[in-house]
């Protein structure tokens, strides 16, 4: 539902990349949980919960080891070796009675109620056994989002777009209000576009193509489709007005409503407004893009619809909400409605946000891994974010949504960790199983020859080429932090990094040096996890120091972004005169400047 699904190869995104370089009160019922300075209100007793669900997402890579299926009850139905080969999957519906999902060698299923067609089976029949869908097998579906009715809407590695399901208002986007009982390919005006993105409303459709256009179609009674009007339409058109110049990266749908976040982090919504879930300042619907108004600038990176309220995360972690809040689900300790962002004070940078339209329930995950949720979780009403024990924002909705839905479309990376290789991870910096020794700063690490030369060209070159580091027990390394070699040795065991982004870039060095490529884009995404106005200009330094292209492109991005911030840090008059005049001429170019 939040994040665009840019693929590396699409050349809009290739542009991107390179142009740095051209507290508690308990009720018996919906009980709330209260925090110091929160005030006690009533739950409006009015608030409608008929609407039904709609979701939108893009596909979204989670480890294998961190996803617990069982949590979805769905998924219950499914053999465990079923279970086994799912590459991707959605729980949907209004009871959350529909599934879908891929396996790895890209064949399609489908199980569940099947109301409105929506398992796409060309039958109107239900079904607990997985049904194979077969002219979607093969297409590398990359994203998935559905409707009310439901409608299903999907996009596959070559850009193509097929829908199925409720086709009342034309919501399928292929010119008539017939029922779609199989997927069907949404030609028109898409024929020839190269989309990377779906998002689905109640009833209406949205595609972001590779090029950041936006095209919408179906219900158009609050003007969500932002045609300028409020008729609906059958087929796919270009949302052109206030976006017609503009790059969009990411889409996002909700109920009648829509938004855009553009490459500058300028946030655009349009349609229905009842309760200020756009975040203009008011509650009048909206039948053309108009920019979100934030009380300072800021760069959104993330926006999704909940219920009737809206999330942004931008680039520096920090979290918006605006809209509904009836039952705390915009966070800020009580019940009041926004009509323009607030800030949602957390403890700590956030790196995701999440919200589903078929329940009030928030959720955000740290960037330390903590997950966090709020709003009417199971019944009970909490006003601010609650640190929970989840490894991620997804068993939030497994657990507390009512009904348990998928908020985004899950793509599992499937890794087989052998008993060896965990034993591995249990021996590092282990005295009594090394046969070799490192000696940084006076300190020992412990490692295994052996190890060294399996995962790393450098060690297998200096213990096959009779270095004179080949023939001794303890090696000394003065070239590098006992805390930077410390990682990168136990990188070599565990495959993972746990530096904060400063010391990211003696570990980036140093992956340079050793010509470890995949160690090198590590250190920059912790880096730009990272990145605030205090070490952007460091980071950005350090960047072009290391060659590190995206990652410098990054940087420069976050310091334009915020540019007055960061030309007030120490970091940026201390900065090498040669460095910092490059900087100021791109900067200009770029437009930095101009206000």
């Amino acid at each position: 539902m939040a994040f665009a699904n840019y693929r590396s190869g699409h050349p809009r995104q290739q542009a991107l990349t390179r142009s740095f370089h051209s507290r508690r009160i308990h009720s018996r019922r919906n009980r709330d949980i209260y925090y110091p300075g929160a005030e006690r209100e009533e739950t409006d007793p009015n608030i409608c919960r008929n609407l039904q669900l709609c979701n939108t997402f893009a596909a979204c890579s989670i480890q294998d080891g961190d996803m617990d299926f069982g949590k979805w009850p769905l998924f219950n139905l499914l053999s465990p070796q079923d279970l086994a080969c799912i590459r991707q999957a959605c729980i949907f519906g209004a009871s959350a009675n529909e599934g879908f999902y891929t396996t790895n060698n890209n064949e399609v299923f489908v199980f569940g109620m099947n109301c409105s067609n929506c398992l796409g089976t060309g039958d109107n029949l239900s079904t607990i056994i997985p049904r194979r869908v077969d002219i979607l097998c093969g297409k590398k579906i990359v994203g998935l989002s559905y409707g009310s009715g439901p409608h299903v809407v999907v996009c596959n590695e070559d850009g193509e777009v097929f829908s199925w399901g409720h086709n009342g208002y034309s919501q399928l986007g292929n010119g008539n209000t017939i029922q779609g009982t199989a997927p069907v390919q949404v030609c028109m005006e898409l024929l020839s576009k190269n989309v990377v993105q779906v998002a689905c409303g109640s009833h209406h459709s949205m595609v972001l193509t590779s090029e950041g256009e936006v095209y919408s179609w179906g219900y158009n009674n609050c003007g969500q489709v932002g045609s300028g009007t409020t008729a609906n339409q059958a087929v796919p058109r270009r949302v052109s007005t206030y976006l017609q110049n503009k790059a969009v990266l990411v889409i996002t749908a909700g109920q009648s409503n829509s938004m855009a976040v553009t490459d500058n982090g300028h946030v655009y919504g349009w349609g229905y407004n009842g309760t200020g879930q756009l975040g203009i300042g008011s509650t009048g619907n909206q039948l053309t893009p108009c920019r979100v108004v934030f009380a300072q600038p800021v760069c959104i990176i993330q926006v999704v619809f909940g219920y009737a309220h809206t999330l942004g995360l931008t680039d520096q972690g920090v979290l918006y909400a605006w809209g509904a809040n009836t039952h705390g689900q915009l966070g800020i300790g009580n019940k009041s409605n926004h009509l323009s962002p607030i800030k949602v004070n957390t403890h700590e940078r956030m790196v995701e946000v999440a919200a589903c339209h078929s329940s009030n329930i928030s959720a955000a995950k740290s960037q330390s891994g903590q997950v966090y949720m709020w709003g009417l979780c199971r019944g009970q009403a909490v006003l601010a974010p609650h640190l929970t024990h989840f490894s991620s924002t997804d068993d939030v909705f497994a657990c507390f949504s009512n009904p348990p839905v998928m908020w985004r479309f899950l793509s599992m990376e499937h890794e087989d960790f052998l008993t060896v290789a965990e034993s591995l991870k249990k021996e590092f910096d282990s005295e009594q199983t090394a046969d070799l020794k490192f000696r940084i700063d006076g300190k020992f690490i412990y490692v295994h020859k052996a190890v060294l030369k399996i995962r790393c060209e450098h060690f297998r070159t200096m213990f096959q080429s009779h270095w004179n580091e080949s023939m001794k027990d303890v090696i000394e390394i003065d070239q590098f932090s006992y805390q930077v070699y410390h990682a990168f040795l136990e990188y070599l065991y565990t495959d993972s990094v746990d530096l904060p982004p400063e010391d990211a870039i003696g570990l980036l060095d140093l992956a340079t040096s050793y010509c470890e490529n995949r160690l090198k884009k590590l250190c920059q995404h912790i880096i730009k996890r990272g990145i605030t106005i205090e070490n952007a200009f460091l980071l950005l330094s350090a960047a072009v120091r290391y060659e590190a292209e995206e990652l410098e492109d990054f940087c420069f991005r976050f310091c334009v972004n915020h540019l007055t911030g960061v030309t007030q840090t120490n970091a940026f008059w201390e900065m090498d005169g040669l460095l910092l005049k490059d900087f100021i001429v791109k900067a200009g170019k770029s437009g930095g400047f101009k206000n």
